[in-house]
């Protein structure tokens, strides 16, 4: 029997992930670049460990020790586009990142001894920066889709706190080494390697999208503190991002994001996270599904559309999203909330209902 080990399973999950990341983005493969280059290095890295502890091939150590080093800055490139705007943020400006991986090519060549500490020092100071901008909070993602952007910021912790275990994972082969003489080591590396390329992976798939389904808001930390009261000025732009909502429908965009939000009004994008936080006490992803939702209920009340097609007319891109988000706001979901508002199950004209029958009075 042919013998296939598992990272070989595990790099086929990798790339079918990648294929997927590349269909939704063929209309403009540059906005996901950089998360299909950091799947495509996962998913070579996971070929090179099979190689390497599923035949012995101790050819392939120094090709994994120069990848391994890519991996960590890869990933601070790939999720620090979602804190910017894409034009601020090119891979051709980010070449100094990839300078670690030239330095350990170099060391491998030359002087190997230090390779090790350099591969940890690289993932401890990639993963404390990826922890830095998770601390943030949510509203950091500016670029990435507000029907998502709690995933996507899951996604980022998930990144960085399984680069930050890879340096204990060298401090457990180097135990092993002194206690057993390695009889565990490559068990370790094989197993640690397969179940962090696996996470990293799922999280770079999901924050690429940039368009999942959020999940229980209760997370998002900002709001679970007291925030401070507002300033005249926050609650000025709080009332201009109010007026392009109802005058733009602005919430209808399924793409919509923060920075396109600060980018109408001329503002820098946390300032304009910080006026909605402290002004509506809560997320700018928050404020603008409650939005999404108004504009579904009265859909729902006024017209006998399918809730599928109110989903998207309403801006959201996700069912299972559309549902939770319902729940959440109105404690039924679409098709009850529906039977409930609607007079014996049956749709109203649109003209012939009066904005006051609407719960909270929407128009």
């Amino acid at each position: 029997m042919i013998f296939i080990p598992l990272p070989f399973v595990v790099s086929l999950l990798l790339v079918i992930l990648l294929m997927q990341m590349i269909r939704r983005s063929e209309a403009d493969l540059r906005e996901n670049i950089s998360f299909m280059l950091l799947m495509a290095v996962y998913a070579l890295q996971s070929v090179l460990i099979g190689i390497r502890w599923g035949y012995d091939a101790r050819a392939v150590m120094p090709l994994l020790s120069v990848l391994a080093t890519l991996i960590a800055p890869l990933a601070w490139i790939a999720f620090s586009g979602l804190t910017k705007e894409r034009s601020a943020h090119r891979l051709t400006r980010l070449w100094p990142h990839l300078l670690p991986a030239c330095l350990v090519a170099l060391l491998l060549i030359f002087w190997r001894e230090p390779v090790g500490p350099v591969i940890i020092l690289v993932f401890l100071s990639y993963g404390v920066a990826l922890l830095w901008l998770a601390l943030a909070g949510p509203d950091i993602l500016v670029e990435s889709r507000l029907d998502g952007v709690l995933r996507s910021y899951r996604s980022l912790w998930v990144t960085a706190l399984a680069i930050l275990a890879s340096p204990i994972t060298d401090i457990i082969i180097s135990l092993d080494m002194q206690w057993t003489g390695g009889v565990h080591s490559g068990a370790v590396i094989a197993g640690g390697n397969v179940l962090a390329l696996l996470l990293l992976g799922g999280a770079a798939a999901v924050a690429s999208e940039a368009a999942a389904p959020d999940e229980d808001e209760k997370d998002e930390g900002p709001r679970a503190q007291t925030v401070p009261r507002a300033t005249s000025e926050e609650s000025a732009i709080a009332a201009a991002v109010d007026a392009l909502m109802r005058e733009k429908e602005l919430y209808k965009d399924v793409d919509l994001n923060l920075g396109r939000i600060a980018r109408r009004l001329g503002l820098p994008a946390r300032q304009v996270s910080s006026a909605i936080n402290r002004t509506h006490g809560s997320s700018v992803s928050q404020y603008v599904n409650n939005q999404r939702i108004d504009e579904a209920r009265r859909l729902l009340a006024t017209t006998d559309e399918p809730i599928t097609r109110i989903m998207f007319d309403a801006g959201f891109l996700s069912k299972s999203n559309f549902n939770r988000e319902f729940l959440r706001i109105t404690g039924l979901s679409p098709k009850a909330w529906r039977l409930e508002h609607q007079p014996s199950g049956a749709a109203m004209p649109l003209t012939s209902l009066p904005a006051t029958s609407l719960p909270g009075g929407e128009t």
